[in-house]
């Protein structure tokens, strides 16, 4: 049998993918994420500890620190990956009901448990500290980019006007609900969707 020179064996080491300890596991990934926002949800932001974070996703604290180095890191992480599919956006063909299909995803993500409890605590935190601000800053921008696309469709369409407002348009996406679901803690209804739905067109037009 014909014995491998060095070089193939090189090769043959490269091709092969990393294992074990190497890998960073989508599924402990995922467990840690979750773990991070039911400890902040229960504790606040500035409770937060990497250890209990470890104990409760059932992982090693070697595995979440191949991950992230300090809690801003593991937060700023998992804040991210999060926000920014959390509530996709919709493309229906119809402004109108492109506006009611989000206001209808975003209110579901509103009265996530999880949810309603760590945004205010997320706000309340960046009023304290500047220590999330950059954080908040490019969420809010990503997502307003990825709704910008839906008011774009709907200028080329003919249904809105280059005109129009679009960063308050932007805007009422999410305020009236906030308050609703998150301030109020009322439940949001079809016909509070309806009437959303009617106070972001008023504005568009």
């Amino acid at each position: 049998m014909e014995r491998k020179s060095s070089d193939d064996k090189k090769k043959d080491q490269q091709r092969r993918k990393p294992a074990g300890a190497a890998v960073l596991q989508d599924t402990v990934t995922n467990a840690i994420h979750r773990a991070l926002f039911e400890e902040w949800a229960e504790t606040g932001y500035s409770a937060l500890r990497m250890e209990r974070i470890a104990s409760r996703a059932g992982v090693g604290k070697a595995a979440l620190y191949r991950r992230s180095k300090s809690k801003f890191e593991l937060v700023t992480e998992a804040v991210k990956s999060t926000a920014t599919s959390i509530t996709p956006i919709p493309d229906t063909g119809s402004f109108e009901s492109d506006v009611a299909m989000l206001l209808r995803r975003m209110a579901a993500t509103l009265r996530h448990s999880l949810v309603r409890r760590i945004l205010p605590d997320l706000h309340a935190e960046h009023a304290r500290s500047d220590e999330l601000s950059e954080l908040l800053e490019c969420v809010t921008c990503d997502r307003r980019a990825q709704a910008m696309v839906m008011l774009d469709r709907a200028v080329e369409r003919g249904e809105l006007s280059e005109d129009t407002d679009r960063s308050m348009v932007l805007d009422m996406f999410i305020a009236p609900l906030y308050w609703h679901v998150v301030v109020q803690h009322r439940t949001v209804r079809s016909a509070d969707i309806r009437r959303f739905t009617k106070l972001v067109l008023s504005v568009s037009n």
